[in-house]
């Protein structure tokens, strides 16, 4: 592989925030592929208040070079004050699918 791949989650406060985050990603190509999954409950601590939520998980396909312009695309589209955003590196994959990743991730 040349190419870095990247699986990247972020979480959204419902259906309607994550279809327009997964929609402006693919028509940009900062990524090739977004599923989402309901029903997540989230528990964490903000300004020093442990606080719990439902949410929306996006699973996004893309490559190391697209992250920093799908992060500014998701952070523009994203209602919360910090977003999350995490990128895990996809170590093996079939070739087919990472030759058509990087394709559907070209500018």
């Amino acid at each position: 592989m040349t190419e870095e791949y990247l699986l990247v989650l972020a979480t959204c406060p419902g259906h309607a925030v994550a279809a327009e985050i997964a929609t402006a990603v693919i028509e940009q190509r900062l990524a090739a592929c977004v599923n989402r999954i309901g029903a997540v409950q989230s528990w964490f601590r903000w300004n020093d208040r442990l606080e719990q939520e439902d949410e929306v998980l996006l699973l996004i396909k893309t490559t190391r070079a697209r992250l920093p312009a799908l992060q500014v695309a998701i952070g523009s589209l994203h209602p919360g004050e910090v977003p999350e955003i995490i990128a895990v590196p996809i170590v093996a994959g079939s070739a087919a699918y990472l030759a058509w990743l990087s394709e559907s991730t070209a500018p």
